[in-house]
């Protein structure tokens, strides 16, 4: 199921509750707000709902969702979208949210890229706003989209090449699995013999036909209009190992851009909202969920993030209705 890219042509939507991003988190805020009979918009500079993991990573396997041993991303993001379909929700997608202000009752404005203002009577940010710059590959710039990659949005592109992936954490051992069945070979470079990626996935890699060079770093990138080889420089003993690649995926992890979010009032601590226990941050009637918020002990999980949704929802209903509950009971009670 696909969301419509933009569910209204006007300059003015006056809503209970304004969804800005539309991964994981904000397409179950969706779900939850209406499940609370609030009408909902959910705003996105990208032009596809899902967020990273339809930009990015939409094959991948999705292993810590409970209630689903595995998960493709693109499949998630599809029952999150039938999920919250019932209700409606307005999407307004290749929008980016850009200035907020307050109306004199409290209401939240927001004005976007389209001149369109949405007011809403609270507003929950679950990303959504900026983008996403994949930290470059020192070696073999010039060969971006020519063999050069830093995600895999397709996984069938690399089938019977030969794989180099760059990195240690979580994407790049997601990535090496998925490809080792369809690649006609599959080396892991990373700079320091110590992973970022979880213990599990890295155990599993070891024992496939994955090559592993560790304390190594590419250190050229040579083709003819198509990346050909790689030099793989050791740094203990400084020696150069030449592999044939016909694709390199450099996962080396992502820089967010903020973007106009910046400039809103709120507490923002190393490129996170900083909120409360209620998901309330530091602006009136704006909340957060996601890996976007921060606070002690945060876990970032797409379980988490549908977990401070749910809360950022909660909250936000009561302050819209002093008499509303906070918690309405559980779905379950209200079938029939």
């Amino acid at each position: 199921m696909n969301a419509s890219s933009e569910a209204s042509t006007g300059t003015e939507l006056d809503v209970d509750i304004l969804i800005i991003g539309a991964g994981p988190a904000g397409l179950y805020a969706a779900y939850y707000a209406g499940f609370r009979g609030l009408r909902v918009a959910v705003i996105d500079a990208l032009s596809e709902a899902g967020g990273q993991v339809s930009a990015m990573y939409p094959e991948k396997a999705i292993l810590d969702v409970a209630g689903f041993p595995l998960v493709r991303g693109r499949d998630l993001i599809g029952a999150l979208l039938e999920q919250a379909a019932p209700y409606d929700p307005a999407y307004l997608l290749g929008e980016q949210a850009q200035t907020l202000s307050h109306r004199v009752d409290g209401r939240v404005v927001i004005g976007t890229s389209k001149d369109r203002n949405v007011t809403a009577g609270a507003v929950v940010i679950t990303g959504g706003i900026g983008t996403f710059i994949p930290r470059p590959l020192a070696r073999g710039l010039d060969f971006l989209d020519r063999g050069l990659s830093y995600f895999v949005p397709d996984l069938s592109a690399h089938a019977g090449k030969d794989v180099v992936i760059v990195g240690g954490g979580d994407s790049a051992f997601d990535w090496a699995v998925h490809l080792e069945p369809i690649a006609a070979s599959v080396t892991l470079v990373h700079r320091r013999d110590k992973f970022r990626a979880h213990g599990a996935m890295v155990t599993r890699v070891q024992g496939s036909s994955v090559r592993m060079f560790v304390n190594a770093d590419i250190s050229a990138v040579r083709g003819n209009g198509w990346i050909a080889e790689v030099d793989v420089a050791h740094k203990l003993d400084e020696t150069i190992t030449t592999l044939p690649a016909q694709s390199v995926i450099a996962a080396l992890g992502f820089t967010a851009d903020l973007g106009p979010m910046m400039r809103w009032g709120i507490q923002i601590d190393a490129r996170h909202i900083v909120v409360n226990t209620r998901m309330e941050t530091t602006a009136p009637r704006v909340y957060a969920a996601g890996d976007i918020t921060d606070y002690p002990g945060k876990v970032r999980l797409i379980a988490v993030g549908f977990g401070e949704a749910a809360t950022a929802v909660n909250n936000a209903a009561a302050t819209l209705d002093p008499d509303a509950e906070i918690f309405p009971g559980h779905s379950t009670e209200q079938e029939g």
